[in-house]
């Protein structure tokens, strides 16, 4: 239900699972009377002879024309279908969804000005299963996600190409019709108030913290079983030695692979045939690195937190009566009363910088840990490093490869991830005649995180074929029995365990599943209870 008081009735979980699970959406008694309200205010202003930006104006570099009452409805018709300027490939159902779940969130303030009925058609597309087409190219991340939301109002419209919920592209007023829906015909203000949002970055950045917090957890778990197959020390897991470097991720991490490994009898064989005093430190460091990455996930959930009690619009009404002129260029109102006592306020609530900053914090950490899992998979395959195990894991090898290519595959995952760890919102490219003249990117920041999630999960999962691998080749060692319930699941799940050559893309596609769908957390949970 949206708009209940509880930021505005919408939690992350809610996001999640519209977008993704495809849950029915209503709007609450407090949301339908913040509407109607906040629509009163917007009409007393359209009365008003002085021209107000949002309402009686052009938009942008174009807010100096005042717009006559017999124009009004076609410059919000034409604000979206002009801002509907995307290119490229379509973006994925649970990015729209959210997208559009998101705006709605904010219309449902009373701070947008919309009147119910476009709230409630937004509300009725979703529950239709109706899917706008929104492309990959468009939004700079500033006066919200302009292209992407202007292809979701354009659907309301009953215009361009939507998809149903059985998957076909077809005309959205088709869709629109069949469900019973009737198209919005927008009104002052209205157009405006579905494209200036941050929502479709927001929507990424939530999605990929859930997405992160099993693929960390995950890590941990095939850190503390490259560490068992490597003969590696759990005692610098202690958690003594992380209470006196208190960062909680880290200890978080520790205690993790801690868990994962207890009962292990491969632990602690560091002093046998080839003595070592210390393990590399992608074994020995793996809590501090993922426990950074948790701690830097943490500070991006409370952005995202923030994002989503907000109601980002511009111009947006407030109550009360403004005390200046706030005159622009042309005699065109800053900020502006109505007679109902509510005011509208023009602001730049809807620059992306701060989702846009913690997007590219996260894709540096993620290709930090995918390193880190890189490393250790390199040190499994290398007889001169793995302690005694064949080299690459090969059954003849010679005749054999093993696993060669597979680290191969890794390591072109992992370059990519660091390029992608280039901040998008280091740059800024000026539009609109110079008037939005610095941008976030942060819908371009969302968009790279999505592909660095995606190759982090396939790091993580050939780091767990490997030290699958690598812990039944040591015989006469027991595992953990966590270990071994994660060995025996993969088997089930058709990842294939040592042998001779055979296609390995079938198994890595296999452990990439099994990583995905949580099943490897499943797995260990049932010897270890919930990790952290």
């Amino acid at each position: 239900m949206v708009g209940d008081g509880r930021a505005f009735g919408v939690t992350a979980s809610d996001v999640l699972a519209v977008a993704r699970g495809g849950a029915r959406v209503e709007l609450s008694r407090e949301a339908l009377t913040a509407l109607a309200a906040s629509r009163e205010i917007v009409d007393a202003l359209a009365a008003e002879p002085a021209p107000v930006y949002g309402v009686s104006t052009g938009f942008g570099a174009l807010a100096t024309r005042h717009i006559g009452p017999g124009l009004r409805a076609r410059l919000q018709r034409n604000i979206v279908r002009s801002h509907a300027a995307g290119m490229g490939p379509r973006v994925e159902r649970e990015v729209v969804r959210a997208l559009m779940f998101l705006r709605l969130k904010t219309l449902c303030s009373g701070h947008t000005g919309v009147r119910p009925e476009v709230a409630q058609t937004i509300a009725d597309v979703l529950n239709a299963g109706i899917t706008p087409v929104v492309h990959e190219y468009g939004s700079l991340g500033c006066s919200g996600d302009l292209a992407p939301l202007s292809h979701c109002a354009l659907t309301l419209m009953g215009e361009g190409e939507a998809e149903g919920a059985d998957g076909t592209l077809r005309p959205a007023g088709e869709l629109l019709a069949e469900h019973g829906i009737r198209p919005v015909e927008l009104r002052e203000k209205e157009g405006l108030a579905l494209l200036n949002g941050t929502d479709g970055m927001l929507g990424m950045l939530i999605m990929a913290l859930a997405d992160l917090d099993t693929l960390y957890r995950s890590a941990d778990v095939t850190a503390a079983m490259s560490l068992e197959a490597l003969l590696g020390t759990d005692k610098v897991l202690a958690p003594e030695l992380h209470a006196i470097r208190p960062h909680p991720g880290q200890a978080a991490s520790a205690a993790n692979m801690l868990a994962v490994l207890a009962g292990s009898g491969m632990t602690g064989h560091h002093q046998d045939d080839a003595p070592r005093v210390q393990d590399a430190y992608s074994v020995r460091c793996a809590p501090q690195v993922a426990g950074a990455g948790r701690d830097t996930i943490a500070h991006a959930r409370l952005v995202a937190e923030r994002e989503l009690a907000a109601a980002i619009d511009n111009p947006v009404v407030l109550p009360g009566r403004t005390d200046r002129g706030g005159k622009g260029a042309g005699g065109v109102g800053a900020g502006a009363s109505g007679s109902g006592g509510g005011r509208l306020e023009s602001n730049g609530n809807f620059h992306g910088a701060p989702v846009a900053y913690v997007l590219d914090f996260l894709a540096i950490a993620v290709a930090d840990l995918g390193s880190i899992a890189e490393r250790r998979t390199d040190r499994l395959l290398d007889k001169n490093r793995s302690h005694g195990l064949p080299p690459f894991l090969a059954d003849d090898p010679g005749v054999d490869s093993g696993l060669m290519i597979a680290q191969y595959t890794q390591a072109a995952l992992v370059s990519e991830l660091k390029r992608l760890a280039v901040p998008a919102s280091a740059d800024s490219i000026p539009s609109s005649a110079m008037q939005e003249d610095h941008v976030s990117m942060g819908w371009s920041a969302a968009r790279k995180l999505r592909t660095s999630v995606d190759n982090l999960t396939r790091v993580i999962a050939v780091e767990l074929y490997t030290a699958a691998r690598a812990v039944e080749l040591r015989e006469g060692l027991t595992p953990a029995p966590a270990t071994r319930a994660v060995v025996e699941a993969a088997r089930r799940a058709g990842v294939g365990g040592p042998g001779p050559d055979r296609h390995l893309a079938p198994d890595l596609a296999a452990a990439e599943a099994f990583v995905r769908d949580g099943r490897l957390l499943a797995a260990v949970e049932k010897v270890t209870g919930p990790l952290r």
